[in-house]
């Protein structure tokens, strides 16, 4: 995969939300969905799907009735954490800016938010 790709696939929102939610322990399919919030079960099964194959997430079959799935980051996954980390204290740490500066530019522009 080119590094465009990497990028793309590890800069999506539900990449970076399942990360950081199993950056916390291992989780069960309802428990990381729970967590999240707004996922549907498809977008979510496919994220998995895409950092198992990655190899940035590990899928561990419990053989119960019914099975028990749980989820858990690899040392790539926990490596992965860190930037991620990152950008997301980035992002709290500069909300109020960046919300003050779209305000000023719809104000200047005259248009409405879009987001």
């Amino acid at each position: 995969m080119a590094v465009s790709g990497m990028l793309q696939r590890i800069g999506d929102k539900w990449t970076v939300l399942v990360v950081s939610y199993l950056g916390e322990g291992p989780m069960r399919f309802n428990e990381l969905r729970k967590g999240i919030g707004n996922i549907s079960q498809k977008m979510l099964t496919t994220t998995l799907r895409n950092l198992e194959r990655d190899g940035m997430v590990t899928r561990t079959v419990t053989p119960t009735r019914p099975p028990a799935v749980e989820y858990e980051l690899t040392e790539i996954g926990h490596c992965l954490l860190v930037p991620v980390s990152g950008l997301a204290r980035w992002a709290l740490e500069n909300l109020e800016r960046i919300e003050a500066a779209r305000a000023e530019y719809d104000a200047r522009s005259g248009t409405a938010a879009s987001e």
